[in-house]
């Protein structure tokens, strides 16, 4: 029991890691707001909510860091300190333990509880819920209002059955749950509703949802991309991240059938040595997973891979090493995410013999990013020339700059005082850098916006 504290007028949200935390950060944010709170920076606001990633160890140790920079903020009273997330599935003992100065700690399927959890630390109680419920906790949320940017995030699935070796997943997200057809159709037509031009629709496995449509059908989630592919008003569709098991043939058809379906395909693959995704217990091997390239290119030629990959695993060999080379090599990347494997308390592969050395990790983690580097230029500069639409999301370092996102997820600029955000904009690609292009508009923002208005 800690004294009474005034309740908190203002908010901030900070959250680390993946695309599905940045969506339950904005879902904590509506739930803030609701209770007449008004969002404000981590340097002024009354409660802080770190929204956190346990997938890697400095993920989990920079959350300390911001709870004893919060703790020690100048110029007023320190913050209600709020821990959400999967540190605070996985942690919340310890971090009870270790820093006395959280208020609240609440795990990524407790998170509708919050305006009530900090109702319980103003009246000077430390909260804390890290329980998986039975009940779903989308029914608990708020409906979806006016959006801030044009693109947006949906989660239609979370937790993992697949139980990897080195992944904490199903532990701090629990086992696979889909959300039932009705709820994501909904809450997509009050995306667009609100703004939304262009949906992410997100899981940690998202093409393992399954689930019953309006008509008592089951339907994969090409069932339910081909639904909103229907909705007016939305442009784009896309979704992450896939399991290479689950790309079903449906699926891959999508790429092909559905215009509003982006050609980007996050697959991630983690090693190309078959030894190692066996102790990964990945369950695919690198001859099925480069299959699945190959039909999802038959069915989309100009579709953008990427992927993800863990360097030194324990046991790795030169071998092994070189075979993740060869897969790289093979599948050619439009780009990719690599790091080197980290333990986390509680996976198998944390107890496994033959831990790989840091110098050596390094050294590996190196030549892997540059060959995926390479690619990733090599495609970048193949779009020079190319004519493709833009939508437009944020403004630029520069007057009259705009940025957004090509349907393969580059980063393009373009320079055009007439445009602006949510433009959905044809441009002409005139030069390629490593990590973004330069457009120019090819057609007249009018007739742009007019073809817009009668999709």
């Amino acid at each position: 029991m800690t004294a009474r504290r005034t309740p908190p007028k203002s908010f901030h949200v900070k959250s680390f890691g993946c695309q599905m935390n940045v969506y339950d950060g904005e879902r904590m944010a509506e739930m803030l707001a609701g209770q007449g709170m008004t969002q404000a920076g981590a340097d002024s606001a009354d409660i802080v909510v770190l929204n956190t990633c346990h997938i890697r160890e400095k993920a989990a140790e920079k959350v300390y860091s911001d709870i004893g920079r919060l703790a020690r903020r100048e110029g007023g009273p320190r913050p209600m300190i709020a821990v959400a997330g999967c540190v605070a599935q996985a942690e919340g003992g310890e971090i009870v333990r270790r820093a006395p100065q959280v208020d609240i700690v609440v795990g990524p399927q407790a998170y509708h509880r919050l305006p009530a959890m900090v109702a319980q630390a103003a009246d000077g109680r430390r909260a804390l819920d890290t329980d998986m419920p039975a009940d779903s906790k989308f029914d608990a949320l708020p409906g979806r209002g006016r959006q801030s940017r044009p693109t947006a995030f949906l989660t239609v699935q979370e937790g993992c059955d697949k139980f990897c070796t080195y992944c904490v997943v199903p532990y701090t997200r629990g086992a696979e749950i889909s959300r039932p057809w009705a709820a994501i159709v909904d809450e997509a037509k009050a995306l667009v509703d609100g703004g939304a031009r262009e949906i992410s629709l997100l899981g940690q496995n998202v093409n393992a949802w399954a689930g019953a449509d309006e008509t008592g059908r089951v339907q994969g989630l090409d069932g339910l991309i081909r639904a909103l592919d229907r909705l007016p008003g939305l442009q784009r569709i896309r979704y992450t991240t896939s399991h290479p098991n689950d790309m079903t043939q449906g699926l891959i058809d999508a790429h092909a059938d559905v215009p509003k379906l982006m050609p980007f395909l996050h697959l991630p693959v983690q090693s190309g040595s078959d030894r190692i995704l066996k102790a990964m217990n990945r369950s695919h091997d690198t001859a099925s997973y480069l299959a699945v390239i190959a039909r999802v290119r038959a069915a989309r030629p100009d579709i953008a891979v990427s992927g993800d990959f863990i360097v030194g695993f324990p046991g790795e060999t030169d071998a092994d090493f070189e075979a993740t080379l060869d897969l790289v090599r093979a599948t050619g990347y439009a780009q990719a995410y690599s790091f080197k494997y980290s333990p986390r308390a509680g996976t198998p592969a944390a107890t496994m013999t033959d831990q790989i050395a840091p110098d050596l990790m390094d050294e590996r983690l190196q030549r892997l990013q540059a060959l995926i580097n390479e690619q990733q230029q090599a495609f970048n500069h193949a779009t020079v020339g190319r004519r493709t639409d833009i939508l437009l999301e944020r403004t630029g370092k520069l007057p009259g700059q705009l940025i957004g996102k090509s349907p393969w997820l580059q980063s393009v600029h373009v320079i055009d005082p007439s445009a602006a955000i949510g433009d959905l904009v044809e441009v002409e690609i005139v030069q390629a850098g490593p990590n973004s292009l330069t457009g120019r508009l090819s057609q007249p923002l009018a007739r742009l916006r007019e073809r817009d208005r009668l999709a």
